[in-house]
């Protein structure tokens, strides 16, 4: 039976659950046990799918095709196990899954209620996502609930895990609380009334913290840490100082050397291993000591908002490690990019354009794309930055003047980008390989296998074939693609099931790196393993720095 550690919050939000939870699973995976990470997000969205970027960040997407928090992200980059669309659920898909029940007549016209209905409700999500009574049943699964206590929109949750944890054996749950300790520059001193307003909020609706976790921009003192113990009826050991770090990879080993993994398996009674962080040390090493720094500029839409970038960032942080170097990244707005600054590019070792949807700043990237190209800068075109590079090259190679997305352009004379729906042939018929039972014009989502052909640089960095996961709805249209390639255009990757484009490049005799994926690579890059694209990439752009040198 999976035993439980709900993970809550309280005073602010942004204060870093999803680290902490996936920093304490990274110590319980490495002491022997099988963890997992769930997340439940009070908002009233079925998923973020449809979120602005701005306002919640990115949009994280598992192998079974779920868009989901980007909090999910994390997870995997901290433990071994991937996630599915069952490790995060929402306060909208647990009304919607209730409202289709009552609707069945499944609650034989009993009045359906927040309680039982949808505290049972989240229950039985929580449970389904630790894989309860499957063969991917986890040890221990952390429960992260989103907002905060005190909020109207987290008390459903709140109450369904109290409920939860009374119906199991004492030893079968544990709560840990994530809390503010802020500085008051004025006072000079630390305040620890917040940490105990939260507290006493978090103990009037029945739950008990076994854990509190002290958020500061600075160790809490000792003195600081026996006051709070004494007011959350708390060992002082219990109290545990988690500080401003450079880096969220030594988050893990701050843990563990206060206790907090002894501490949950004291709590559950689990008979474990030693932890083992040696990994996560050697990743904190490598980060600190980089012989060699990179300038990589993002030409994006979302630069207001770094977590709209999140496993991007990431990604490039893991591969500047296994490369000794340090990436530095600068954001800049694709909607700001005209021929008349252009040249402002020259001053970095390579160029990113990632994904996103609608028209807005569109044209700056498919400019980057075009600086990227005749400059002969490294070049890493993700999702919409391969669809862009698609079209500059259309536009200025291959004779295709007004080439565009139909996304962008319904009435572009060459849509080299478009739904499936869209293709046509010669006599105005809809291509044989679009029909609606194929993907039509819907998202394309999560995991898909595709073959890479020989001799090409995708092959080198995949080998044979690739796997990773997608969200976009535009396709390279197959219309184009003869003509894109009689002007020299590589097609390295298609699907194995649609012959899709996935990966386009250019001749390496051609250009040194230039490479555009139809997928979101970042979501599988982790920093112990980290990615081969992504190290590909910065290793091109350490080339040309020192060729620049």
């Amino acid at each position: 039976m999976t035993q439980y550690v709900f993970v809550t919050g309280g005073v602010v939000s942004s204060l870093g659950k999803g680290i902490a939870a996936a920093s304490l699973a990274a110590i319980l995976e490495s002491r022997g046990i099988n963890v997992t990470l769930i997340k439940l997000d009070p908002y009233i969205n079925v998923d973020p799918g449809t979120m602005s970027p701005f306002q919640h960040g990115e949009v994280f997407v598992t192998d079974d095709g779920a868009e989901t928090d980007l909090d999910l992200g994390h997870y995997e980059r901290f433990i071994r196990r991937s996630m599915r669309k069952s490790n995060n659920f929402t306060t909208g898909q647990v009304y919607d899954s209730v409202i289709r029940k009552e609707r069945r007549g499944e609650y034989l016209g009993k009045t359906v209620q927040v309680i039982p209905h949808i505290t049972n409700e989240i229950q039985h999500c929580i449970r389904r996502g630790a894989g309860e009574g499957t063969a991917d049943e986890a040890q221990v699964a952390i429960v992260e609930i989103g907002g905060t206590v005190g909020d109207i929109e987290s008390l459903p949750f709140l109450e369904a895990v109290r409920q939860m944890s009374l119906r199991m054996p004492r030893h079968h749950s544990a709560f840990v609380h994530l809390t503010l300790v802020p500085f008051i520059p004025a006072a000079g001193e630390l305040k620890t009334k917040p940490t105990q307003h939260s507290v006493q909020k978090l103990r009037e609706i029945g739950i008990a913290a076994d854990a509190l976790l002290c958020r500061a921009d600075r160790p809490i003192p000792d003195d600081e840490r026996e006051k709070i113990s004494l007011f959350a009826n708390l060992p002082q050991d219990a109290v545990i100082s988690v500080w401003d770090s450079d880096s969220i990879y030594k988050i893990p080993r701050m843990l563990h050397e206060q206790g907090l993994d002894a501490l949950i398996c004291g709590k559950l009674q689990l008979q474990c291993d030693d932890a083992d962080l040696a990994a996560w040390d050697a990743l904190v090493q490598a980060e600190a000591h980089p012989r060699h720094t990179v300038r990589i500029a993002m030409v994006g839409k979302y630069t207001d908002l770094s977590d709209s970038y999140k496993s991007l960032n990431e990604a490039l942080r893991h591969a500047a490690m296994k490369n000794a170097a340090k990436v530095q990244i600068t954001y800049l707005d694709s909607e700001t990019l005209e021929p008349g600054n252009i040249d402002q590019l020259a001053a970095f070792d390579a160029i990113l354009v990632p994904g996103g949807f609608g028209k807005r700043g569109v044209e700056g990237k498919i400019l980057a794309a075009r600086y990227a190209r005749e400059q002969r800068v490294p070049y890493l075109g993700i999702c919409l930055g391969m669809q862009v590079a698609t079209i500059e090259y259309a536009r200025h190679m291959a004779g295709m003047e007004g080439a565009n997305s139909t996304e962008f352009d319904a009435h572009t004379p060459y849509p080299v980008i478009a739904l499936i729906t869209e293709w046509k042939d010669g006599q105005g018929r809809l291509h044989a390989r679009s029909t609606e039972s194929d993907l039509g014009g819907t998202m394309r989502l999560g995991a898909q296998e595709a073959r890479v052909q020989p001799g090409t640089l995708a092959h080198a960095i995949y080998g044979g074939t690739v796997n990773e996961r997608h969200r976009h709805r535009y396709e390279a249209n197959v219309a184009y693609l003869e003509r894109l390639q009689s002007a020299g255009l590589v097609i390295s990757a298609y699907t194995t099931r649609e012959h899709l484009t996935e990966i386009v490049e250019l001749p390496q005799q051609v250009h040194p790196w230039f490479v555009g994926v139809q997928f979101h690579p970042e979501f599988k890059s982790t920093p112990r393993d980290g990615h081969p694209l992504f190290s590909a990439f910065v290793r091109a752009a350490l080339q040309r720095h020192g060729a620049a040198r």
